[in-house]
């Protein structure tokens, strides 16, 4: 099952500032709805992932995020009201603090982490893989936490090559951040594992 889209009108910033539920995220002015309460196993890999990076980069410059917070993606430099693109990926690193303001981010993160569940797996995988393709994501990380695997995008020459997919174990680097790695051993212990889930 796919997201469900609020309705056919061209959305921005400023509507979805007034919107009571704010569980949407805005995508070239469509509104998709985002399930309001994430499974347990999401929730685990994000909060754990996020750990680790608040841990590693304590007193650098780059700075690590857990949603829900706000990126802004404009198209080029249109006042805040008029950008038509807000997510709030699951967890995400910034390395250049002139993009973070009160409101949140504005402009692309440099790493993306989203925990891929069976409402946004495709949504993850295709639009918003497109989305910050465009807009200049380095590193972009989609986890499948039952089948404990990681794809992984890099940005090279303004495209993502061809995906790193991996096994959930041991540690794996974030290429773009100098000496940080997420570890997955202590975290897959608390995961179901496939055959519990079926």
């Amino acid at each position: 099952m796919g997201l469900a889209l609020k309705d056919t009108e061209h959305h921005c910033y400023g509507d979805y500032l007034h919107w009571s539920d704010n569980n949407y995220e805005l995508i070239d002015g469509e509104a998709y709805f985002m399930a309001p309460a994430p499974n347990l196993e999401h929730q685990e890999v994000a909060g754990d992932v996020y750990f680790q990076l608040r841990s590693a980069l304590a007193g650098k410059k780059c700075r690590a995020f857990i949603a829900p917070i706000d990126v802004r993606l404009p198209k080029k430099d249109e006042a805040d009201e008029s950008i038509d693109t807000v997510v709030q990926p699951d967890v995400l690193v910034v390395c250049d603090s002139h993009k973070l303001d009160r409101r949140g981010i504005r402009g692309a993160p440099d790493w993306i982490l989203e925990v891929l569940s069976p409402s946004t797996a495709s949504h993850d995988q295709i639009k918003k893989r497109e989305l910050y393709e465009h807009h200049g994501v380095r590193e972009y990380w989609l986890i499948h936490p039952i089948d404990r695997v990681l794809t992984i995008y890099r940005l090279q020459n303004g495209e993502y090559g061809k995906a790193e997919i991996l096994e959930l174990r041991g540690s794996t680097p974030i290429s773009i951040l100098d000496n940080v790695q997420i570890e997955w051993d202590d975290l897959l212990t608390r995961l179901p594992s496939v055959e519990e889930c079926l």
